[in-house]
This record gives C-alpha cells, structure tokens and sequence, in this order.
C-alpha cells in the first residue's frame, strides 16, 4: 500500500483542482471559513449600546481580522474599528460611557487604545516597551490597570550573544505584572513635537469625519502596582475602586496552574496582601458590589484532578477569613458571569445547553434563570444590573449578539449573522442518545442532509470533539477544518458524539474515561454507531471517522482496533502515551487521567496508546498535525505514519508548516478542509485520489 508524506504549502495553483476536478455540492469550502463571527458583547453603563467583535477571514493577509462594532439601541449595528493587518478586541466601557478601550497592536506592540463610541480616530492610551495583556478600567473611570510582561533582561540578551540562542526548559520565562495608567478627564491636545499615537493613525469609523473626536494623550507613565518572583494572571477592581484582587501564581508556566492563589492590592498604598493561599488553584475574584466579599473559583487543595472533577465556587471576606462554599448543588464546572446589584449570576454547561443561573450568596443555593438561546456565551450588565447583552446560539443559528432586560429575560438579536447562511442546504441537527457497552448512556448530535428519508441508508461520517472536556451541540454549520456542510449536502449522516468525559454531563460522567482514555471513549463512539444502524439509515460499507486533539487520538485508537471504518483522520492526535508524556507541555494531564506515570505503571500507559494495537491496522488513515505542536507534540504523528506505512497501511501525514496544535490561519484551514474532503472522498465515494493537492503519486 502507498505511504505519502505532504507539506502543506498552498500555492495560487492549488486552487484549481478543488473546483476542476471534484465539483463540491453546497456552499464553497471558503464560504464557510468566511462566516463572520460575532463575540465579546459589552453592554454601556447605561444598558443603551452593545459594543462586540465581528471576526472574519483576511484571505489576501491570510489571517483571521477581529474589529469591534457598536450597535445602538434601534439603530443598526455599525462597525467602530479598522485595524490594517492586526486585530481590535476586548472592547471595554469607561464608566461613564464616554469612551471604549480596546487593544490592538497597531506597530507597537499590543496597547490599551481609546476611541469614541460614535467613531474617529483612536489614540493609544499606553506606550509601553512590552505588549499589554489584559486592562480594566477603575470604578471612577480616572485610571487604567493593565498587566504586562517583564522586558527581557540584560543577562539574556549578553548571554545570546556571546552564547547564541537556547532555552533552559521550565527555567526561561518572563514574569507578568501589573500596572496602573491615568487617563485625562477630558482629551488635550499634545504638544507638535511629541504627537499622540502614531503618526499615520488608520481610520477607525465609516462616519465623516466632521463626527469624529480624537482623544490625544500624552503617553501618561504607566505606575507599577505589583513585583516579586510571581507572575500576574487575573484582577479585578473593588466597587469602590480601593483595592484589586489578583489572581498570581509562581510562574507562567502551564505546570504552576495547581500555585495559583488570590491576593489584595490597596491601589494608594500598593501593599499586597494574601487573602488565598492553600494548595491548589484558587483564582477568577469577583467583588460582591458593596466591596465586602470576594467570590472565588477553586479546587479545594486538590493539585491532581482538575482535568475532571468540578471546579467549586467559594465566598470569603475581603478583608479575610473562612472561606464558604458556594453552588454545592450544581454537578457541574460553573463560572461567575456577574455579582451586581441584581444578584450573583453563573454559566454551567447542563447536556448539550449553557444555561445562566443565579446563586444566593447567603444561602449558597443556586437557582435557574435563562436558558434561551439554547448556549449561552459571554454575558455583559449595565451599571445597574438591569440590562444585559449576550452572545448566544441555537440548533438553527449562527451565534449572535442579543439584548435584553434582566426581568424579564427577553433577548432580542441585535446582530443578523444568520443570514449568511440563508439558502444553504445545511440539513437539520438533533439530539440523540443511546447505551454504550458498559451500559452508560450517551449523548451526541446527528445532522442529517436536507430531505432526509428514514428509508434510505446513508453514509455516515463520525466527528469527534476534542478535550476531554470538550461538547457537541446542535448547531446550523460545522467550521474547523472538516467539510460537515459538504457532506450532508453530498447526502451524508453525521454523528458527533459527547462521549464521556465531555462536559455538561457532571463530574461523575467527566470521570469515566480515568484509566480507561480511548477504550470507553471507542465503546461510546462504536456503539453510537450501532444506534444508527439499527434505526435502518446507514450504508456500514461506507463509514468513516475523524477528530481533532482528543478527538485525533480517539480516531487513532479506532484506526488500530477495529475495521469497522473505511477511511479514519486523525488531527493533532495521540498516538503514543508514553511519548505524548515526556514531550508535551502539560504533563499533568496524563498523570491525572491514567494516575500515573509510565515509569509507575506502564501497562496502563500500553492498554490505553493505539500504538499497542497498530498490527490489527487496516484502515487507511489520514494523519493531519501542526509541525510546531507543543500540546500534541508531532513525534505522535509521525509515530502513527511510520507504525502504519511499516504494517502495509494505506496511510499520508500531512504537516502543516508553522503551526502548533490549532490550525489558525484560512488558507491553511482551507487546506486542511480540502484534505479530509479529498480523503473520504475516494474511500467513501470513489473519488479519484488528486495528486495535485494531496501530494499522492
């Protein structure tokens, strides 16, 4: 059998087959890597206006472009920012809703930039010699904290020099602290010789010129609130605007997460004062709006299971004290939306739904409060808590941006990204559910082709989420990197399964897959399978599956232990635990989920790596990485390539140049999307293989 090895560099050329030669039915591959995206809602103090992002794809620049837009209670959404080559994002209100900060990179580094909501130029806020990370503007809207990385020191750039380049693993890391800025009450202008900003500022508004007010700030010296050997992760302002609460930990590294602890910083004084501190992660504050308490995320003192298990809620005095737990009746991992005037709000996952819910601080009980759109996503309030904007989806949109008063809850889309999608034979999506192997029941997403008929025998495509923690959810169109759109419209079934260890299922659910990773996960999968086919809808000559990440190594497992499949992709997956181990870049994870290492215990480390398996391996098997993974180091890919070429395996490995564990950029997703089309193409259809794309003979 062949065994290719293709780079994927994309050329003008390449182009031409993807329409030449195998006519794709439905909307263009490109088409729906060009949906624009909206996200990041953030509501004026007033509750009047709805600043969001609107992400789309910069297929000249080969990038995906973030810009903010505005949209105004009954006037349609406009967009605010125009950022050449970099993005916009994070937008944030003053508190007097005068003006939104945002960041941008726009020759500098990343900067805190302020514009006019009704449009103009923008003006860079901070001039700093490093990138800003995060910023938060003070209650009394006067002030700008911001974090920030270390400069690199001198003793580096000497040792470079004289030694060249090389790192000290775990050991060469800058460090993140904060800051605090001014900013004007009112805009003055700079003085000539020292020009606000840069010299050549892009245009920021599609409105005239003559409805433009430019803020012009003298580049104010940043203040410096926090040092010493921890890095900053997080904060948030008190109500009052005394204090911040700061998320830090020992390092930046991945592997510290478990030292995170909460302290408080009296901005006059900067005296930093503990306030969490035990073993395990204790982050994400949250002020109660009276400034007393500081609701917390943490994992009770446990360093070894934070993978898995729910991460728990608790309050604590400000100014010190026993901590209390709260929402110790929700099986779920929440997080703090809000704690305003109206209440304390929450987001958690419950089945394929993200729900808000609200919890008494008191009590610690929690309460459902809205459910609709079917997932909720980031959630802004007004100064008084009594409106509120959201991104939200359902199984028949496109995530959009809505409006709404608290009571009563009655999002209204303020966005129309939905209309991208009119006239696209999207097929419809479902919740279906059936009993795994061990008896455990399972929960998954099946899309079927416009028309369906429950007569007919399709094909069928499995598409696996990655994680563990990851969720399917019905949704109008799939993106990534898998043609979903294609293939139902090509007349296709595809099953999506939340096996366990998905979330939205509880922690006991989330923790089946410990000591059993790719076995239970193959159970879910394959008896997914047979509860589609005993409905009488699939054509079991022609199936195939394919995953990403988790997803990637799930597809692995399947490629060497069962032949029930035609045609198998495998993104970013593991092949190998004991080599995904020493070379990734969170160790801990294959600790906590196999409860040991493999020098401790290395038969769990072979039972649970498909490698063990490869000599059952007939599947052909496409294989799809990043060349620069740190996460799913490329070592498992070839790994998988070679074990397969060796058995006679029809197998290609794809390496996508320049890229880590996500493929980010359009051209390259695109070409990642035309692969996998290309692949179950000819196993499942017959297509002929295309030599100009896939690098095949």
């Amino acid at each position: 059998m062949k065994a290719t090895i293709v780079v994927a560099v994309l050329l003008a050329s390449v182009w031409a087959p993807l329409s030449a030669q195998t006519p794709v039915p439905g909307p263009a591959f490109e088409e729906v890597l060009s949906l624009r995206q909206a996200g990041s809602p953030a509501l004026s103090p007033d509750g009047r206006t709805v600043a969001f992002t609107v992400t789309t794809a910069d297929w000249k620049e080969n990038r995906f472009d973030t810009e903010i837009w505005i949209a105004r209670e009954g006037a349609p959404p406009f967009q605010l920012t125009r950022t050449e080559k970099q993005s916009s994002t994070t937008p944030r209100w003053s508190p007097d809703g005068r003006w939104l900060a945002f960041l941008a990179d726009r020759g500098n580094k990343t900067q805190v930039w302020l514009i006019r909501p009704d449009g103009g130029e923008a003006q860079a806020l901070t001039q700093t010699t490093e990138a800003v990370s995060d910023f938060r503007w003070a209650p009394d809207g006067r002030r700008i904290a911001f974090t920030m990385q270390e400069p690199e020191p001198d003793s580096v750039k000497q040792r470079r020099d004289r030694l060249g380049e090389f790192a000290v693993e775990g050991a060469d890391f800058r460090l993140t602290h904060l800051w605090l800025v001014d900013v004007a009450p009112d805009p003055w202008p700079a003085p000539p010789e020292r020009p606000c900003g840069p010299a050549r500022a892009p245009k920021d508004s599609a409105r005239t010129a003559a409805a433009a007010r430019d803020l012009c700030v003298r580049a104010p010296e940043p203040v410096r609130l926090t040092s010493g050997a921890f890095t900053v992760t997080g904060f948030a302002w008190s109500p009052d605007g005394t204090r911040i609460a700061i998320e830090h930990r020992r390092d930046p590294l991945i592997t510290s997460s478990p030292t995170t602890d909460i302290s408080v910083l009296t901005v006059a004084s900067k005296e930093l004062r503990p306030l969490v501190t035990g073993p395990g992660f204790d982050g994400a504050p949250v002020w109660s709006p009276d400034s007393k308490w500081i609701v917390y995320r943490t994992t009770a003192g446990d360093t070894t299971s934070d993978f898995y298990r729910n991460g728990q809620l608790a309050k604590i005095a400000a100014d010190g004290g026993p901590s209390v737990r709260l929402a110790a009746d929700l099986d779920e991992d929440p997080s703090v939306v809000s704690w305003n005037a109206t209440g304390l709000y929450l987001a958690a996952w419950h089945g394929t739904r993200r729900a808000l819910l609200t919890v008494d601080p008191v009590s610690g009980r929690t309460s459902p409060f809205a459910n609709a759109p079917d997932v909720i996503g980031a959630v802004s309030f007004s100064m008084d808590g009594r409106t509120m904007a959201l991104s939200g989806q359902a199984a028949t949109t496109l995530t959009e941006i809505y409006r709404t008063a608290t009571s009563p809850f009655r999002p209204v889309a303020v966005t129309a990204m939905s209309r991208q999608i009119e006239g696209w034979p999207v097929g419809t999506s479902e919740v279906v559910a059936w009993n795994s192997a061990d008896g455990e029941r399972i929960e998954g997403v099946l899309r079927k082709p416009a028309g369906f008929d429950p007569s007919r025998r399709y094909p069928l495509l499995v598409v696996i989420h990655g994680g563990p923690t990851g969720i399917d959810i019905p949704t109008p169109v799939v993106g990534y990197v898998y043609p979903v759109t294609q293939w139902l419209a090509r007349g296709a079934l595809v099953l999506q399964p939340n096996y366990r260890g998905s979330a939205g299922y509880g922690e006991r659910f989330r923790s089946l897959n410990v000591r059993n990773l790719g076995v239970g996960d193959a159970w879910d999968v394959l008896s997914g399978v047979d509860y589609l086919v005993s409905l009488g809808i699939v054509d079991t000559t022609r199936m195939g599956a394919m995953g990403w990440s988790q997803g990637g190594y799930i597809s692995a497992y399947l490629t060497t232990t069962t032949t029930r499949f035609r045609a198998i992709s495998v993104g970013a997956g593991i092949s190998d635990w004991m080599t995904y181990y020493v070379n990734t870049d969170i160790h801990p994870f294959t600790r906590q989920y196999l409860r040991a290492t493999p020098w401790d215990d290395p038969d769990i480390y072979a039972r649970t790596s498909p490698i063990t398996y490869v000599r059952q391996a007939r599947t052909p098997t496409l294989i799809q990485h990043g060349e620069l993974d740190r996460r799913v180091p490329i070592a498992d890919a070839y790994e998988l390539f070679q074990a397969l070429k060796d058995r006679g395996v029809e197998t290609q490995l794809i390496v996508y140049h320049g890229f880590g564990h996500g493929i980010n950029k359009p051209r390259e997703q695109l070409a990642a999307t035309w692969h996998n089309w290309r692949w179950f193409g000819q196993h499942l259809w017959g297509d002929a293989p295309d030599s100009s794309v896939t690098g095949a003979p």
